[in-house]
């Protein structure tokens, strides 16, 4: 899996360069680590952080979450329209 986590100095700076659609599934990884998640419609969003934490947490519509995702579980999740920020 592609990091852009590893070889960066925190915090990292500059926009993200792509924006790719997110179906949540409890088994799969995101193809690679997004930079933030924007949330379309709003709802409980069921996380893995970069960090390694298992996080849900409610969203309203057109949410920017800030954050290093590793994976967006279908399990608990009713948010959509959910779409991955990333650098490559």
């Amino acid at each position: 899996m592609n990091d852009p986590f590893a070889l960066r100095a925190a915090p990292m700076s500059g926009p993200a360069r792509d924006i790719l659609p997110v179906t949540p599934d409890d088994a799969a990884d995101l193809p690679g680590v997004a930079i933030g998640l924007f949330v379309e419609t709003g709802g409980a969003i069921s996380i893995e952080t970069v960090a390694g934490g298992m996080r849900t947490m409610n969203v309203p519509d057109f949410s920017l979450l800030p954050l290093g995702v590793r994976r967006v579980f279908a399990s608990g999740t009713t948010a959509t329209g959910i779409h991955a920020l990333v650098l490559a």
